[in-house]
């Protein structure tokens, strides 16, 4: 609305507009409520603290959450839900001083404008009938007065951005969702051990830890008994901090740094600069581009940290972060030093390539002594593939659509990456094997007709499992990737086994590459134009083509460049990368400077 001209146009924004808008920051999606009522409740010293979700038809429609913490007296209970009410500071100065997890006072009031909130409270020590029952919505309190409840607090919260629509339709599918919730129940639970966590889903426990403060059982409870095996205790010891906890032995790697936990006094963050500090400590026993699994808790002198940097609390600066840094990847370094680093039969490192046995395009072994694309992979799989182009080619008629290459013969490889290819007019084309190999994959399983053979049952099913955040989004994807042709089932609480295979993989016996394609389906960030059969479909074709490193014969080569030849989009993979680069004579003869 336009003002009249020479009227005033600034206005004060109402204190429900403003406190819709700095929820905005606070409470991104039902996981933000979940976080920031759970850190209250280990501020008040809780023990014990149970999240209870309750969803119907495909939205989440009530969180509670219950702790027996400290609790309230009745005018603490109203005033804890106006801006900026805190007990956990008196002063900015106090920040440089306190290891409480909350401190701004925003918490309750943003939940409460954009949602219906009641709360429900009892100071410890205090009678059943001294509890006291608050009710807000829409920002004002509807109801107060006495109640009875357990001592410490009970926060319910209903009807979550009914009164921000537009938040509320950019909210994720309802698996999405509960991950992002088992997800900060799994970081609050690993960086406070000594707090027993339950998770429960419409009646369903998905999370519970004993609080005993045995991090080991808590790592062991989430991601398995297998996992805690590999795991080398790490302490450290400095000036004004310390870090305790748990890093893997490097055969236990990861293509992404998802399971690399950090908290910093309590408080889960995320820094890419302590990754990369705990990835340096490994040097050469990692492969390039991997990552271990970490669990670590920084304790730092609070005057060393600020962690007023984002509403979400989850970034921090510190004092002295270089030193902290060369710190970390010191003591990794020495944690590993004189260690039985031998890895468990079948958790062999993977090759600078990338996994220990990689499918591709290949022929039967030539006369030479060559190397092939891995010991035990069916050599079927690369006449298959281009006999299936070759059939969905004619089949279809659409030659036309198909883009012609520049007529090239293949020469050689080079570094292990590219074949270098020559043309009839001098010039050179430099292939990228893993790209293009990954294009013809790609088309192969988006034209492979429902009637083809699609997937390869195992002998043994590998059994896997998976944390609760990670169970929850994988299982929204089981009935794609059973449609693919990996077939997996739940075979107990959060546990899952393998019973096919896409026949692009191969009858390898490692399961490497299946936990690559489930990192990579877990990891990457959900892109709303891509739907989530092309996901899955990008990542198998991705994790099954040849690796950068891996050597080729010419006859290899060869056969891999007649197939990208009858690819609809030859020129790059699914994931935009080019497959080759060309040089014409005129340019090498101007490089040269032969003209």
């Amino acid at each position: 609305m336009t003002a009249a001209p020479g009227s005033p146009s600034i206005r004060v924004l109402d204190t429900l507009t403003v406190n819709q808008i700095a929820a905005g920051e606070v409470v991104e999606r039902p996981s933000s409520v979940v976080k920031e009522l759970a850190e209250n409740s280990l501020d008040a010293g809780a023990s014990h603290i149970t999240v209870d979700v309750e969803s119907a038809r495909g939205e989440i429609r009530r969180i509670t959450v219950m702790d027996n913490g400290s609790g309230m007296v009745p005018a603490d209970a109203v005033l804890a839900f106006h801006p900026h009410a805190t007990s956990k500071i008196r002063a900015l100065s106090d920040l440089h001083r306190s290891l409480t997890l909350g401190f701004r006072g925003e918490a309750l009031t943003s939940i409460a404008s954009v949602a219906r909130v009641e709360l429900v409270t009892r100071p410890s020590g205090g009678r059943a009938a001294e509890a006291w029952r608050v009710v807000v919505e829409g920002g004002e309190i509807r109801e107060q007065g006495v109640a009875a409840g357990p001592e410490g607090t009970r926060v319910t919260v209903e009807q979550l951005f009914a009164r921000t629509p537009a938040r509320r339709k950019f909210l994720k599918s309802l698996a999405t969702e509960i991950s992002h919730i088992a997800g900060v129940v799994e970081s609050l639970a690993l960086s406070h051990p000594r707090v027993a966590f339950r998770l429960v889903h419409n009646g369903t426990e998905r999370i519970r830890t004993e609080g005993d403060g045995d991090l080991r059982a808590v790592i062991a409870g989430l991601y398995g008994a297998d996992l805690v095996r590999v795991l080398i205790p790490l302490t450290l010891e400095g000036a004004g901090f310390g870090v305790r906890g748990y890093v893997s032995k490097p055969s236990e790697h990861r293509p992404h740094p998802y399971q690399v936990f950090l908290s910093v006094n309590g408080r889960p963050v995320s820094s890419r600069q302590m990754v990369r500090a705990i990835r340096d400590g490994y040097g050469t026993l990692l492969p390039p581009h991997r990552y271990p699994v970490a669990f670590l808790d920084l304790r730092i002198d609070p005057a060393w940290v600020d962690v007023n940097v984002h509403p979400s609390k989850r970034q921090v600066r510190l004092t002295g972060e270089r030193d902290l840094l060369e710190a970390v990847t010191g003591a990794v370094a020495q944690t590993l030093r004189g260690k039985d680093l031998m890895p468990e039969a079948g958790k062999g490192l993977l090759p600078v390539g990338g996994p220990a046995r990689p499918v591709a395009v290949t022929v039967p072994p030539p006369v030479l002594p060559a190397p092939t694309w891995g010991d035990g992979i069916p050599l079927r799989v690369g006449r298959q593939t281009e006999q299936q182009l070759r059939q969905t080619e004619l089949a279809t008629g659409i030659v036309e659509d198909r883009v012609p290459l520049p007529t090239m013969e293949v020469i050689g490889q080079a570094g292990g990456v590219y074949l270098v290819a020559r043309t009839p007019e001098g010039g050179l084309i430099l292939v990228d094997q893993h790209a293009a190999h990954e294009r013809v994959v790609y088309e192969y399983l988006r034209d492979l007709h429902s009637g083809g053979e699609r997937s390869q049952e195992l002998l043994v099913p590998l059994v896997l499992h998976r944390s609760p955040r990670e169970a929850a989004l994988l299982r929204e994807f089981l009935p794609v990737l059973a449609r693919q042709g990996l077939v997996v089932e739940e075979f107990g609480r959060d546990t899952f086994a393998v019973k096919a295979v896409p026949v692009v993989l191969g009858r390898t016996g490692d399961d490497s590459v299946i936990h690559e394609v489930l990192g990579d389906l877990l990891c990457q960030q959900e892109d709303p134009s891509v739907t989530m059969e092309e996901r899955v479909i990008r990542i198998i074709a991705c994790r099954s083509a040849v690796k950068a490193g891996a050597a080729v014969t010419l006859e290899q080569s060869q056969r891999l460049v007649r197939q990208l030849a009858r690819a609809r989009n030859p020129y790059t993979c699914p994931h935009g990368r080019p497959t080759m680069v060309a040089l014409t004579r005129a340019q090498l003869d101007g490089m040269f400077r032969r003209v």
